[in-house]
């Protein structure tokens, strides 16, 4: 595929690879390493797209493997949690575990989505403010649950957040995820009419 080896497409597919990683370390209750995993994950998500814009290094499978590393590090971001609140001891925390499949069912979506348009030949829209501002608070809240979550929070031991805070934290980007999600939808099935109609 012609543009295919290039420096940010190179780093989405680190960035997939480091997916089973974060799980194996987060599993492991190696949560340190995690966030470190974790972290340069996302360096690599904020550098490919500076680097493909300024060396014009911007490909087809640059914007496929983008949008599905990015998708794919959601979800399993939002599982492992799932079932570490599930088989938590607090009542609340096992209650707000199934707020994570929200995140699930939204990532989930968008991918069917955005593969359904691709194989109408229609390049998926790329990402808009709510979608950016969806994106930046999940992760700032994900973190956050790494670093100060009851037992398993790599600071836990000198700062833990209330069960009552941390729901209120995923409430607020679930609400956000929603929100960005039917910012993009109207848009995906416009573009799907118009290309039957087309045709």
């Amino acid at each position: 595929m012609e543009g295919a080896m290039t420096i940010p497409n190179l780093l989405s597919v680190i960035r997939i690879i480091l997916i089973p990683v974060f799980l194996v370390l987060f599993l492991k209750g190696s949560y340190l390493a995690a966030v470190i995993v974790l972290g340069i994950s996302g360096l690599t998500d904020l550098f490919d797209g500076k680097i493909a814009r300024a060396f014009n290094q911007v490909s087809n499978l640059g914007k496929l493997l983008d949008p599905i590393a990015d998708k794919l590090t959601q979800i399993t971001l939002a599982i492992a949690y799932f079932f570490y609140f599930h088989a938590s001891d607090d009542a609340l925390l096992r209650g707000a575990s199934w707020l994570f499949w929200a995140f699930v069912l939204k990532e989930l979506l968008m991918l069917i989505g955005g593969v359904l348009l691709l194989t109408h030949d229609i390049t998926p829209q790329a990402a808009i403010m709510y979608g950016k501002v969806a994106t930046v608070a999940y992760y700032v809240v994900m973190i956050l649950l790494l670093l100060f979550s009851p037992g398993f929070g790599v600071f836990h031991n000198w700062f833990t957040l209330p069960s009552v805070a941390i729901i209120i934290l995923v409430l607020i980007s679930v609400v956000l995820t929603i929100i960005a999600f039917f910012a993009y939808a109207p848009d995906a099935v416009r573009q799907l009419r118009a290309k039957k109609n087309v045709q």
